[in-house]
């Protein structure tokens, strides 16, 4: 098994230092809702950890929440809210967005807030070995004390001091300098130290938490491209000046960024598309399709064209596991051969698209041996597994449940009208139904024609309510219906 790791800028083998895996990704700063950059970053790491476990390895899994920050402090200022309550606010709602996308919770979730003594003892540590210094109750970090300081990003300390100036009321010895500690201003939330009052710098956040939860050295530490610096550059920095332990991180994983045309989608760009809006439009199954669609380590560019496909993909897998297929009996796929491609996939720096197209592929075979007359039922349990691998929950999806999407009953009912006037039925009553209800109603009869095999009055239904927006997908559970836009 091999991952590119950041650091050598290479493939090596994955060799973790003891019998548990000790993953770090950093977390989420709640003061506006999660982007679909988020989501596709979180559902890299979560597969990674998910693979793991599929290939028998046991899985310490750590991501904090960044809940002080000035994005916090200033966006709480200009709601006029306390930044806690902003801060908490967004937590929750980041949180309902990573269960809707079957993203599996953290073993550990420590807050920022939370390990602020933590923070304060690794501080003072530095200070007393040298590399940290106060200035105005403020700490800094001294970069020019660590030799090889730019060895993640590949940068050298002239080429990443160009541009960087200090800031009026900055007492740095050097303007590469990071903060450790900022002493507090007017207004701010702050917490009592040897310096004084204030609050944490950004990045001994990360350090004090992935230290204090996994130790010395971490197997994987991940995140987005645009963290390597200065943020990751200075964890590693600080962490091994503090613990005098190298290497900080055995390996070094990170993804590409999703793109709204030529820029990244991002919060300050204000070019973004929240996962609570995409989860309006699309089902969780078809945002992992569109994450895990390139591979991890490239650039992702968001278009509606793209997330379609990546839907009508999704329900290309839900029909090859009907129930009624998966309970006949035989075995008519190679499963070992199957299973090969997707590990061997995987095994490559985790490439998730040949994974992808192997479930497709899969998928597709199921359907070719059903249509035969033959056994798929082990077949499908196959695809179940290594779907859950990747994280699909492949069941019925109502997005209206995640987001309260509004329904036109007006329309429906209209629709509702047309089918059975097209089939010379009599149309039931409308009276105290709703959208929901005469949709129902519409499937049921659909289920009707089907048993008495009338096949192409069934199809006229579906391709009714498609017209009208609205997919059929008939799962395990019986036909279901969800909102197509």
């Amino acid at each position: 098994m091999q991952v590119f790791n950041t650091m050598s800028g290479k493939k090596e083998d994955f060799k973790p230092q003891g019998d548990e895996v000790k993953m770090y990704v950093c977390g989420v700063t709640p003061y506006d809702d999660a982007h679909l950059g988020h989501a596709m970053s979180y559902i890299i790491f979560d597969v990674i950890r998910r693979y793991l476990k599929y290939r028998g390895f046991k899985v310490k899994y750590v991501q904090n929440v960044t809940d002080i920050d000035d994005k916090i402090i200033a966006r709480a200022n200009k709601l006029g809210i306390p930044q806690r309550e902003l801060a908490e606010k967004f937590t929750r709602r980041y949180f309902e967005d990573m269960r809707a996308l079957n993203i599996e919770e953290p073993d550990v979730t420590p807050y920022a807030t939370d390990e602020v003594p933590k923070i304060i003892e690794m501080v003072r540590g530095l200070i007393d070995k040298g590399y940290g210094y106060e200035a105005q109750g403020s700490v800094y970090f001294r970069v020019r004390k660590v030799p090889d300081y730019g060895k993640l990003s590949h940068r050298s300390l002239d080429s990443m001091k160009a541009g960087i100036r200090i800031e009026p009321g900055e007492e740095k010895e050097d303007p590469m300098d990071f903060v450790l500690w900022k002493a507090s201003k007017p207004g701010e939330p702050a917490w009592d130290s040897p310096w004084g009052p204030g609050r944490p710098g950004w990045h001994i956040e990360c350090s004090a938490m992935s230290l204090k939860y996994l130790g010395n050295t971490l197997d994987i530490h991940g995140g987005g491209q645009d963290l390597i610096f200065p943020h990751h550059e200075n964890e590693i920095a600080q962490s091994e000046s503090f613990t005098g332990v190298k290497p900080f991180v055995r390996h070094w994983l990170h993804n590409g960024m999703v793109q709204m045309g030529a820029e990244k989608m991002s919060k300050s760009l204000g070019n973004l598309i929240t996962i609570k809006q995409a989860l309006q439009n699309y089902s969780p199954d078809a945002i992992r399709i569109f994450a895990l669609g390139s591979h991890y380590r490239s650039p992702l560019t968001y278009s509606e064209e793209i997330l379609e496909a990546a839907e009508k993909g999704a329900e290309r897998l839900r029909q090859s596991i009907r129930s009624e297929e998966r309970a006949e009996v035989g075995v008519g796929v190679d499963i070992e051969a199957y299973k090969k491609r997707f590990t061997d996939a995987m095994d490559d720096d985790f490439n998730t698209p040949k994974a992808l197209a192997t479930l497709f592929d899969l998928a597709r075979e199921l359907n070719r041996l059903r249509d035969m007359g033959q056994g798929v039922a082990q077949g499908q349990f196959l695809l179940l597994s290594l779907a859950n691998v990747l994280g699909f929950p492949l069941a019925p999806w109502r997005p209206w449940e995640i987001a309260g999407i509004p329904l036109d009953e007006e329309l429906f009912a209209q629709t509702s009208a047309m089918i059975y006037q097209e089939l010379g039925r009599s149309a039931p009553s409308l009276e105290n139904q709703n959208a929901d209800s005469t949709i129902d109603n519409l499937v049921e009869l659909r289920q009707e024609l089907r048993k008495a095999k009338r096949w192409k009055q069934a199809d006229m239904v579906r391709a009714k309510l498609d017209e009208a927006g609205i997919a059929l997908e008939d799962t395990p559970q019986g036909t279901v219906w969800r909102r197509r836009r």
